[in-house]
Formats: C-alpha cells, sequence, structure tokens
C-alpha cells in the first residue's frame, strides 16, 4: 500500500540531510514523498532549536496542520503529525502535553526507528481516538548503522552528514543538549555512501556536523582519520568535483585541514568558520576556547595555503555583558578579515543553556542598533565580493532551474549563487547545445560549466556560458 509522507524542513544543513534520511527509511515501508501536506498521511515536522521563537514556530505550524488533519477526518482520512529534530529532542514530553493533536515526537537520534514509531502510532490509534508516540532517549548504538543503504534523488549537490554533537559546551548554545556529545562516523561508511551518492548524480558533497573539523572517524586499518585525511578519500572518488564541509570551530582547524586546501582540488576555496565574537572577553564568557589573535592567526595560514580562498563566519550581538568597546572589536575583526558573506543574529536565550541565566542582559534597543551596524558592514563586503567577480570566469556546478526561462541556477566555487542565462547564450551564437537536447536547457543541470560573469548583485551574480569546448 503506498502512502504518503511529507517532511518540512526548518534550520540547518543537518536538518536536510536526516529530512532525507527519514524519507529512506520510510521508502522501503511504502511511504512516497509529498511537497504539500494536503492529501499526507503522515507529516513531519524536522525541528531546529537554534533560532529565536524556535518552539512557538513549530506550535503555530502545528495549529494549522490541526485544521488539515480535522477536514481529512471529515472526509474519512486519517492523517498523522510528528515532530522530529532539536525542539522535539528539548521539549518532547512538554509538546505532548500542549499539543494533543501531534500523534509522534521523536529525536534526531532515533529516526532510524522511524517506521517502528509509525506503526506503534497506528496501532494506538486503532486502540483508541488518538495515539501519542514520544522517542527522545540518544541510543548506543550509533543510528548509522541501522539506516538503508538505499538513497532517494539527491541532485548534483547533496549534504552527507559525518560527524554529530558537541563537547564544546558554549553558554549560549543548546547542540550538546540536543544532539549530545560528539561522535564520528567510521571512514569507510563515510565513503560508501559518497560512493552511492555520486552513482546517483552527485558531483557537489558538503560534509556535515555540529563540530565537522573534529572528526575522528575510526579506519579498517586501525587508528582514526582527520577530517582533513577524511577528504582525501573522498576525493578520490572520480565523479565527486566538489567537496565542501560545515561547521567548524577554530579550536579545531588543525594543519592536515588547512593542506587539504592547497593540495585538493576539489576541496572548495571556501570556508565558513565562526567566530561569533572579535573581544576576548565576550569570547571567554561563551566559552569558545579561542582568541580573536588565535582566529587570525587561522586564517593567515588558510591564506598562505590558498590565497583565493573565500570566508564566511556567524556573529552572535548583544551577548549578555557586551558593551561598546567589545562590539567595536567584533568591528575591527570584520574589517581585517574581509568576509564573502556571514550570518549575524541577536542574541536570544535559549532555556538551560547557561548564558541564558545571566544578570547582565544587553537592552533590546542596543541589540538592534549594533546589529544594523554590524550587518551594513557585511553586507558592504558582501557586494564588494561579488561585484569583484565581474569579468573573471568561473566554474559553476548547474543545479536546478532559474526563474526565468532558458536560466538555470548554480554555484559558484565561493557558494555564490549564479543565475546563468543560457538562452541568451545560445541566441547569440556563443553556446550551442546538443542536437538530441534541442532547447532543453534543464538537460544541462548537474554539469560543470564555465560561466562568464557579467553582473553581479548583493546576494548573486549572473553570466553566460562560454563554448561548449570548455565544459567538464
Amino acid at each position: 500500500m503506498t502512502r504518503k509522507v511529507h517532511i518540512k524542513t526548518y534550520g540547518c544543513q543537518m536538518n536536510v540531510y536526516d529530512s532525507q534520511r527519514m524519507a529512506d527509511v520510510l521508502r522501503p515501508h511504502g511511504f512516497v514523498e509529498t511537497d504539500a501536506p494536503d492529501g499526507a498521511d503522515l507529516v513531519i515536522l524536522n525541528t531546529c532549536h537554534i533560532r529565536e521563537k524556535a518552539a512557538e514556530k513549530v506550535y503555530s505550524e502545528v495549529g494549522r496542520l490541526r485544521a488539515l488533519k480535522e477536514d481529512e477526518a471529515k472526509n474519512g482520512r486519517q492523517m498523522m503529525i510528528a515532530v522530529a529534530g532539536c525542539v522535539a529532542q528539548a521539549e518532547g514530553a512538554e509538546m505532548m502535553r500542549r499539543a494533543p493533536v501531534i500523534d509522534l515526537v521523536f529525536g534526531p537520534q532515533t529516526y532510524h526507528r522511524l517506521p517502528a514509531l509509525v506503526d506503534e502510532a497506528l496501532r494506538q490509534r486503532a486502540e483508541r481516538t488518538s495515539a501519542r508516540v514520544l522517542d527522545t532517549d540518544f541510543p548506543v548504538e550509533a543510528k548509522f548503522d541501522h539506516l538503508p543503504g538505499d538513497l532517494g534523488a539527491r541532485g548534483p549537490s547533496a549534504f552527507l552528514t559525518v560527524q554529530e554533537g558537541c563537547d564544546k559546551f558554549c553558554t549560549f548554545c543548546v547542540v550538546p543538549y540536543t544532539r549530545g556529545a560528539e561522535f564520528s562516523r567510521p571512514v569507510a561508511d563515510i565513503v560508501d555512501e559518497a560512493r552511492r551518492m555520486a552513482a546517483a548524480g552527485v558531483r557537489d558533497i558538503t560534509l556535515l556536523g555540529q563540530n565537522v573539523n573534529a572528526y575522528h572517524g575510526a579506519l579498517d586499518s586501525g587508528g582514526s582519520a582527520t577530517l582533513g585525511e577524511l577528504i582525501h578519500e573522498v576525493a578520490a572518488i572520480d565523479e565527486i568535483a566538489r567537496i565542501r564541509y560545515t561547521t567548524s570551530h577554530p579550536r579545531d582547524m588543525d594543519d592536515s585541514l588547512i593542506a587539504a586546501h592547497r593540495d585538493i582540488p576539489a576541496c572548495m576555496p571556501y570556508l565558513h568558520l565562526p567566530v561569533q565574537s572579535g573581544s576576548d572577553r565576550i569570547l571567554d564568557a561563551m566559552n569558545r576556547k579561542h582568541t580573536a589573535e588565535r582566529y587570525f592567526e587561522i586564517i593567515d595560514a588558510l591564506r598562505s595555503a590558498r590565497p583565493d580562498i573565500a570566508l564566511s563566519s556567524d556573529f552572535i550581538v548583544g551577548f549578555p555583558g557586551e558593551d561598546d568597546s567589545d562590539f567595536e572589536a567584533t568591528l575591527a575583526l570584520i574589517e581585517r578579515v574581509n568576509y564573502a558573506q556571514a550570518y549575524s543574529f541577536k542574541y536570544s536565550p535559549r532555556p538551560g543553556t547557561p548564558a541564558s541565566v545571566s544578570e547582565d542582559q544587553v537592552p533590546e534597543a542596543v541589540k538592534s542598533e549594533r546589529l544594523a551596524r554590524l550587518q551594513d558592514l557585511l553586507n558592504t563586503q558582501q557586494h564588494n565580493f561579488n561585484a569583484a567577480s565581474i569579468g573573471q570566469t568561473v566554474d559553476v556546478l548547474l543545479e536546478r532551474p532559474g526563474r526565468r526561462a532558458g536560466q538555470l541556477l548554480g554555484r559558484s566555487p565561493y557558494m555564490q549563487a549564479v543565475h546563468v542565462d543560457v538562452h541568451e547564450a545560445v541566441t547569440n551564437g556563443d553556446y550551442t547545445l546538443d542536437e538530441a537536447q534541442g532547447t532543453n536547457y534543464d538537460s544541462l543541470i548537474g554539469r560543470l560549466m564555465p560561466v562568464r560573469i557579467v553582473a553581479a548583485g548583493p546576494n548573486s551574480i549572473s553570466g553566460v556560458p562560454l563554448a561548449n569546448e570548455a565544459q567538464h
């Protein structure tokens, strides 16, 4: 019997990977994915606890689904609502109490048991009017050992989780409490999954972890491998043209990883390395265990190894106790590093974290003013980085159709979104499609194509493909 599942994903790239694996474990049990909750037998909200008011956003979505579930029931159809991910892990029991319409709550370490959990919910529903299944344990065995080998469609770019959990305990962060201790998958398992992705058409893999550069996966020969050594193994897969990794911590940037950027062509010249603050006093209060000067040393080493590397980061503005001098130190760090892009947020307390009970909270108005100044500087740097691309030729991996007919969207090596006007190039005679393709521009998706950049905006760049003989 075929059943429909709709999975809505919130937050980080790891949740995207987790959602794909949920679909993978459900597929052998007759579930097919659908793009909308209407008509779905199972709706899963895969939640993230990082952003402000994360739980309230989930409850709001559950309220909308409740109305849909009631409408389906009137038509004789039963819809199951499940909440997964980090909010489920942190607040599962409270969710079950506050929103009885939820049938199933499970954490990020238990989704390999999803088919059994769904069966249990159905059994309970058959015995009474509702199902109430909660599973937020941290199992001893690795969930990855219980995931199916078959992969669903991934497209030319895909995420691959290699490490989970965190032992850092930054005072603002809930990840150690929702994802557990650091765990690294064995090298052979990761390479095997990467090979299966490559066979399915993936050319760009992003290796994921809460602290991905803390990776220390077991080798079949004994001992363990660093992330830099793992990248060497994945790069040996011929079909994989690009390798990225996120999210890194400055404490775990070692020489082998920096050398990978120098020595491995597939290792992209782009790195997201969160610093959070430029003030050593605030970094200490955050329990980051690095200084601004150490961060500069890492950046200098990366640029020495790969001069064209582009950098991204995370910033928290208005952390408890942050004064004007601390904030100015952050601005000075941004000026010195010069980022291609970055993410920045006002500090917001997360229940259960040490910083949430600090008595030295910064007023909202001050946080808002500082965030506006910081984002203005970051936006200027990003715009300047994109503008510097005009006139250059960059390799673009074409990933999906663009907004206009004849346009495709891809990514540059520096993670820039690139709008490629294939139709214009064909019309001007600069590019010729294979005769069998006709005007089927979407057939080019998955190709790595040299593109001459002709325009730049604050968030993307645009270009036209070069002659066919330059493709690869």
